[in-house]
């Protein structure tokens, strides 16, 4: 990550856009990385988390995996305001570079709404090789003709949470497969119907792309948008 991208994290311009840092998707996000290790059989011993937030999300799985070791990391020292709760206290989390900083390898690392903010994703891919059996990715998909035609959805999020890559379902699997990643399992998360953070405009506009799924779900979300991706990796040997 350059030092423009950093500048975001390290100073305070994410947590005045966002004060409440996502904490509120967390337990839903939480349920789908569950849900597609539960689908593929994987019951993973120890989570690693990078780029972590607040640490709900490690703490909300930890409801499915009780016994599963928990660590996350993050850049922003603005975060660790979070920490300090007692419902963090059986998952271990570090300010700092994950590359810099770990040593240990886990079944699962966890790249939560990670790589669009990444300056370099395919030199950060690469370097977490070593630390993983498996890979669980969330992808939100900014780009749609709708997201294009109108632009200012792509500059919102570009400002206001920091995405500088934007993605299709096709180019975030290219983007794992260029970097010697096997795609073991994806889906759609549903996103824009069943998150709880959604804005008001999402939920309106969610008759009309229930509509456009129903039709066909990949046409309708390259038309219109409104979903994320979640997927399990794993690295080719």
């Amino acid at each position: 990550m350059n030092d423009i991208v950093k500048k975001r994290y390290l100073e305070k311009d994410y947590l005045l856009d966002n004060p409440e840092w996502d904490i509120k998707d967390s337990p839903w996000k939480a349920e789908k990385v569950h849900d597609i290790l539960k689908e593929n059989d994987i019951t993973p011993q120890s989570f690693c988390d990078v780029g972590c937030g607040a640490g709900r999300v490690l703490t909300s799985l930890r409801s499915f995996y009780p016994e599963a070791k928990c660590v996350g990391y993050d850049i922003a020292p603005d975060v660790q305001q979070f920490w300090n709760t007692s419902e963090l206290r059986e998952v271990e989390l570090n300010l700092g570079n994950f590359t810099e900083l770990n040593s240990q390898k886990y079944d699962v690392i966890l790249l939560l709404d990670v790589l669009e903010h990444v300056a370099d994703p395919h030199n950060f891919l690469t370097n977490i090789k070593p630390y993983c059996r498996y890979l669980v990715i969330h992808f939100p998909l900014d780009l749609s003709s709708m997201s294009v035609m109108r632009e200012a959805p792509l500059l919102e999020v570009r400002k206001k949470v920091g995405h500088i890559h934007f993605f299709t379902r096709g180019l975030a699997l290219e983007l794992l497969a260029e970097c010697g990643l096997e795609v073991v399992d994806w889906k759609y998360t549903g996103a824009s119907l069943s998150a709880p953070n959604r804005k008001f405009k999402t939920r309106l506009f969610g008759f009309f792309r229930r509509i456009f799924y129903l039709f066909n779900k990949d046409i309708g979300v390259r038309l219109v948008g409104g979903e994320t991706l979640i997927v399990l990796a794993k690295y080719s040997e």
